[in-house]
Parts: C-alpha cells; sequence; structure tokens
C-alpha cells in the first residue's frame, strides 16, 4: 500500500537548492570553500575548536578511533541499544566492542554499571545520545576520566541537544554528528568530527583525504589514509541547513508536543519525555508498548500500521543479537535484561519536521485502533 504517512523527511526549501546549483556552476565540487565553511560555522554552533567534515557519521567515528590508536586487543565500552555503526566502527578498528546495560528511563548506556566492565584492556568508552537525549554524557565522562579512559561522543542523533549549559559534542574527547536525511538536519550523506584537540584533527583531517598532510602535495602521503571527503556539494547544502537548526529544533519540539497531547490518554504505550535539565532535538520519536504486549505483538502492530499506510518501524533492535554478533560473540537474549525489554517493545513513529497535526491525529488513531484489535485476540 502507497504509504499516507511517512516515517521521515528532510526539510528542504529553495534556499539549499540554490546553494546545491551555486556550487555546480563553479569549478570547485570537492575540496574547495564550501568545506572550511562548512566546517567553520559547525564548530561554532556546537562550541568546539575543530570541525571535520566526513562522508558519514559511521566513518567520523572511525577515525576517531584511528586517531586515538585503537586496535586490536583493545576493548571499548558502549551500549547495545544504538544503530548498528556504534559497533561496527569498534570492529573495523580491529578493537573489542563490550556492552553495558541501558538506563531504563533514558535509554542511554547505564553510568552505574560501567566501572564493573572496565579491565586492564579498556581503552575507551562510546556513549550515544540516543534518539538526541543527552542525560549521562556527564557522568560517563567523569568515569571515563577517572580511569584514563578517552571519550568517544557518539552524538550522530543529537545536533543541536544540550545537557544543562553544555551542547551534544561537547562531552567526549571528540564527538560525532551524522547528516543522512532522515537527522535534525541533513546533507544528503555526511557527517562531523568536532573537538577541541589540535593533534586529532589534524589526525582525522589528514585520515579522511589518503593520508595527505598539511601543506603537502596532492601526491604527498604522510601516512595511509582513506576517502571519506565530503564534497562542496553536501557542504553547501549543510550550510544552510545548519543556519536553520532553530528553527528544526523548535518544529520537531512541536511535533513531539503534538504526539505527546494526543496520545496522552493512551494508557497501552508510554511517550518519550525530554530531561528536566536538558534540551533534546528530537532525532525520533519512539514511544513504548506497555509491559503486558510481547514483541510478536508489537510486530504485529508495526505490521498493521503498514498496512494502513503508516510508516513506522522498530528502534532499535539489540545490536548484540544482530546475526553476525551472535555468531562472532555468541550473545544471547537475557545478557542485557533491560535492553532486551525495551526493544521487544518499543516503535518508531513517523516524525519529521513537518509532520501536520492531522498527519499526527491519523497516527495516533491508527495506532489505538490497530491496538484494538490486538488486545482482542488475547
Amino acid at each position: 500500500m502507497e504509504m499516507r504517512v511517512y516515517l521521515s523527511r528532510p526539510d528542504i526549501t529553495e534556499a539549499e537548492i540554490d546553494a546545491v546549483c551555486e556550487v555546480l556552476r563553479s569549478p570547485n565540487l570537492s575540496l574547495g570553500p564550501k568545506l572550511p565553511e562548512f566546517e567553520t560555522a559547525f564548530a561554532e554552533y556546537v562550541g568546539r575548536k575543530y570541525a571535520i567534515a566526513v562522508n558519514s557519521g559511521t566513518s567520523g567515528l572511525f577515525l576517531c578511533a584511528q586517531a586515538m590508536g585503537l586496535g586490536p586487543g583493545d576493548e571499548v565500552i558502549t551500549t547495545p541499544f544504538t544503530f548498528i555503526a556504534t559497533v561496527n566502527f569498534i570492529l573495523m578498528t580491529g578493537a573489542t566492542p563490550v556492552f553495558v546495560d541501558i538506563d531504563p528511563v533514558s535509554l542511554n548506556l547505564d553510568p552505574a554499571k560501567i566501572e564493573a566492565k572496565i579491565t586492564a584492556k579498556t581503552k575507551a568508552i562510546v556513549p550515544v545520545e540516543v534518539f538526541g537525549n543527552p542525560a549521562g554524557m556527564d557522568v560517563v565522562c567523569r568515569i571515563a576520566e577517572k580511569h584514563g579512559l578517552r571519550v568517544i561522543e557518539d552524538c550522530c542523533e543529537a545536533l543541536g541537544s544540550s545537557l544543562g549549559e553544555q551542547m551534544a559534542g561537547t562531552f567526549g574527547d571528540a564527538g560525532v554528528f551524522a547528516f543522512y536525511p532522515n537527522k535534525q538536519m541533513t546533507t544528503g550523506e555526511g557527517g562531523m568530527i568536532v573537538t577541541d584537540d589540535e593533534r586529532l584533527a589534524e589526525l582525522c583531517c589528514s585520515l579522511r583525504n589518503q593520508g595527505r598532510g598539511r601543506g603537502g602535495g596532492w601526491l604527498a602521503h604522510e601516512r595511509m589514509g582513506y576517502n571519506y571527503r565530503l564534497s562542496d556539494i553536501n557542504c553547501a547544502l549543510g550550510l544552510v541547513q545548519l543556519s536553520r537548526m532553530e528553527e528544526f529544533i523548535e518544529k520537531r519540539a512541536a511535533v513531539a508536543r503534538t504526539y505527546a497531547a494526543l496520545l496522552a490518554g493512551e494508557k497501552r504505550v508510554k511517550t518519550p519525555t525530554e530531561p528536566a535539565d536538558a534540551r533534546m532535538s528530537w532525532f525520533v520519536y519512539v514511544i513504548r508498548l506497555d509491559e503486558r504486549y510481547t514483541m510478536a505483538q508489537r510486530n504485529a502492530l508495526i505490521h498493521k500500521l503498514l498496512d494502513c499506510g503508516i510508516q513506522v518501524s522498530n528502534y532499535f533492535p539489540p545490536a548484540h543479537l544482530q546475526p553476525f554478533m551472535v555468531e562472532r560473540f555468541g550473545y544471547k537474549t537475557g545478557d542485557f535484561p533491560i535492553t532486551d525489554a525495551v526493544c521487544e517493545r518499543t516503535m518508531a513513529l513517523p516524525f519529521h519536521n513537518n509532520l501536520t497535526v492531522d498527519e499526527a491525529r491519523l497516527v495516533c488513531g491508527e495506532l489505538s485502533a490497530a491496538l484494538d484489535e490486538i488486545d482482542k485476540v488475547q
């Protein structure tokens, strides 16, 4: 069936189209003036000294790990409740991900459980601001500092979020954002590393560009590197999107408020909330079914909504139970019980900047009707 309400949509205006066309009419499609312009503007927005644009959030995370020297024999603590890229980049270095279960409220890495997993092999912690929620980032960083560990902040879902007065992306030794079209802002594909560490920034710049050094020639390579560059086309799009970030955040907050109001009387689901001391930029809007529902019933609910043209998804399947992780490490259901319980009942509703009240009302009406159908067969 054709979708009536889509899970996500980018917010593109004529200003973005004009900016991209301007680059296309220039001789500088890559490594041109838009790259440093975007990086400078982004560093200023987040509040860090350096920003390094790359072709994806995954690439950015991997380059941070490379620049920090993570590799075989090292352990990296992270969360099992995340998009798989958080795990993949650790494996790409040859290091081993070590999972810590999540906090049942924030759904972020539970700081109280971290120290029990630290060993002599532990070199870094990768906390994730899940769905744009920065709760606990300050505590994680204090634990890392106590044990002499590096922190790569996976803030791919949290651009514009803040905890107290501190912006997402400024907690770790480095932070990494992503600009896929479902994110708060987009460059089509792309990502950004942010840091205050000049040496780390220089290494990431070199590594993203085939190992070329600052001021070196096009065929001079100081180290092995990669082609993880972000083109001027993407950067031009990003510059306009970044200039609209506060508009985007307010739009997303308004959609979140609409959903919260519409679902206030629906006792079969739990809606997400913004921490009292934080601003969430609302990457997605993920509800949790009541504990009486099983994963099979959640899956049936997803299929019912898809069948009536409402695009929803399970956010997230447990990272440790992905088939290749089970095969490689032998993880099983029950290893991280809070993550397992949450993953069995979470579902992302359609959510983007320009979702209308009528669309949200349609989603919530179909959700309640589908739950009624499921309840009838219990």
